[in-house]
C-alpha cells in the first residue's frame, strides 16, 4: 500500500489554490468551485482541496510537507508573504520543524526528518 493524496476542505478555492501554488505546489486539476488537485514537488504524493459549507470544529489534521532545504524554504515563503506560526525549529523527535496554517485554518508543518523521519533510534525492530 501506497499513500497517494490527501484531500483537505476549504471555504473557498479561489484563495487556497495561489496559497498552495505560492508553497511550491503544482496544480494538476481546476474543477472550481469544487475541487482543486496539486502534485508534490519530490515523489508522487498528491494533494487536493475541497469545497465545503462549514470547516471542521477543533484542532483538525496536521499535514507534514518534507523539505531538504527546510530553512531556505522557509525564508523563500517568508519573502513570498506566506506568514509561520513557528520558523524552523529542532523537535525532540530529531526532526526540524516550521509550523503555518492555510487561510481555511489547516494546520501545515514543513519539516526536515532526514533519517529519522524512517529510522528514529526509537523504531521497533523486526
Amino acid at each position: 500500500m501506497n499513500l497517494n493524496q490527501i484531500t483537505i476542505p476549504s471555504l473557498d478555492l479561489t484563495k487556497s489554490i495561489p496559497f498552495y501554488q505560492k508553497l511550491g505546489l503544482e496544480l494538476i486539476v481546476k474543477a472550481l468551485p469544487h475541487y482543486a488537485r496539486f502534485s508534490c514537488p519530490v515523489g508522487n504524493a498528491t494533494f487536493s482541496i475541497h469545497k465545503v459549507a462549514e470547516l471542521q470544529k477543533g484542532e483538525g489534521i496536521l499535514i507534514y510537507f518534507e523539505c531538504e532545504a527546510l530553512d531556505e524554504k522557509v525564508a523563500d515563503l517568508i519573502e513570498k508573504g506566506i506568514e509561520f506560526d513557528e520558523r524552523p525549529t529542532d523537535k525532540p523527535w530529531l526532526w526540524r520543524e516550521a509550523r503555518l496554517k492555510d487561510g481555511d485554518g489547516n494546520q501545515l508543518i514543513l519539516f526536515k526528518g532526514g533519517e529519522n523521519r524512517i529510522n528514529p533510534p526509537w523504531k521497533i525492530k523486526t
